[in-house]
């Protein structure tokens, strides 16, 4: 069912958001509905996102006998002595 909701909002904010929906060709009633789902505990957690050349990367780089903690601070000791 659906029902109206009337929101008080500064005109420059709206101004954006009519913008964004026009790129996004998404009415500003769903991305807003879309948003407040995303917030309740009923909505579907989705932590994986699309990100071919990340995941390409993924493995490629492997020291066994250092972690990645230690080999930050060694190459951030190096740059900033």
């Amino acid at each position: 069912m659906l029902t109206k909701l009337t929101l008080t909002i500064e005109e420059s904010i709206i101004a954006g958001a009519k913008e964004y929906s026009r790129k996004k060709n998404k009415s500003i009633s769903r991305i807003v509905s879309e948003y407040l789902n995303n917030l309740s505990d009923n909505a579907p957690v989705s932590y994986s996102l699309p990100a071919p050349i990340t995941d390409s990367l993924v493995g490629s780089f492997e020291d066994p006998e250092k972690d990645y903690k230690t080999l930050l601070e060694e190459a951030l000791a190096e740059k900033y002595p």
